[in-house]
């Protein structure tokens, strides 16, 4: 049932994308300032018990429906899980702006692109080089189906129901909305690091197996712990070594060059590469669910 769920809500996104998740993301935003402010008195204890209310609120919720829904009727269930994954998921959540810079290089519209791409990661972006803007729209493209796709579907497999997915989401958006305010955001942070340690590995090895084996390895175990974020550089680097392409490295700034470490191995970035990154992201999808199809038929006999 789990697959039928996965391979029917992105159907259902690629036929009619969720456009306007801004609803959810308000009432999500108000609950968590409330939560905040009714519970942070500058102990990580406090910032616990404030995720435990804001994130096993949804979770056991849904958890209940569907354990409710399961019983009166399976189809129900299964339509459960997949309108939970219709709402978690984000393939076109990304893909949009990443598909129009691919068209606006395509076009020789750099400046385009470089609008596109300051929106995409809301930041001023009229100073980058073209090429810049082609390695750091890979490099977004390959972060976010990480944090939209592949950890979402690892956990919604992993947990019963659609309760994974939705603790994971939870996570990744308290993580944001706290985890950088001192104690109370240590609860938060630690939770979402511990989500993404197995999910991270087997997406980096999702774009192991179905790009250049060897050199997403030699990346991943030489090159990941140097980026900032050593747990998002797991799959930096997979992807990059994956794909044969030169991510990472300085970023021409207005106030000078920002140093940034070398993540992949090959050429520099250039147009091909956002049509292979297109294809490296779809073939680990592929994967995945073929995977889950294999495991499901093994389960079954």
């Amino acid at each position: 049932m789990g697959v039928i769920a996965i391979i029917g809500a992105l159907l259902l996104e690629q036929w009619r994308p969720l456009s306007d998740r801004k609803a959810v993301a308000h009432a999500l935003m108000a609950w968590a300032d409330w939560l905040e402010r009714t519970f942070n008195a500058g102990e990580s204890r406090h910032g616990a018990i404030a995720w435990l209310v804001a994130g096993l609120v949804p979770v056991v919720g849904a958890l209940a429906l569907y354990a409710l829904l399961a019983w009166m009727s399976p189809f129900a269930a299964l339509l459960l899980n997949i309108a939970a994954l219709y709402l978690t998921l984000g393939f076109r959540q990304f893909s949009h702006f990443f598909t129009d810079i691919q068209s606006a290089i395509r076009d020789g519209d750099v400046d385009q692109a470089r609008v596109l791409i300051g929106a995409w990661r809301g930041e001023s972006a009229t100073h980058r080089s073209r090429e810049e803007v082609i390695r750091l729209a890979i490099e977004e493209a390959i972060a976010a189906s990480h944090r939209n796709v592949f950890a979402v579907l690892f956990w919604f497999v992993v947990l019963p129901g659609p309760s994974g997915a939705i603790l994971y989401r939870m996570a990744v958006f308290l993580d944001r909305r706290w985890g950088g305010k001192g104690e109370f955001g240590r609860f938060a942070r630690k939770l979402h690091l511990l989500l993404e340690w197995p999910a991270v590995r087997l997406t980096a090895a999702a774009f192991a197996v179905v790009g250049d084996f060897e050199d997403a390895v030699y990346c991943w175990r030489t090159q990941a712990t140097a980026w900032p974020d050593p747990i998002l550089g797991i799959v930096l680097a997979a992807g990059a070594g994956a794909l044969g392409v030169k991510l990472g490295m300085p970023l021409t700034e207005v106030e000078g060059l920002q140093a940034r470490p070398e993540l992949g191995l090959g050429e520099t970035a250039d147009a091909p590469f956002l049509d292979s990154t297109v294809g490296l992201l779809w073939r680990a999808l592929v994967l995945w669910v073929f995977v889950l199809i294999i495991l499901t038929v093994a389960r079954i006999f």
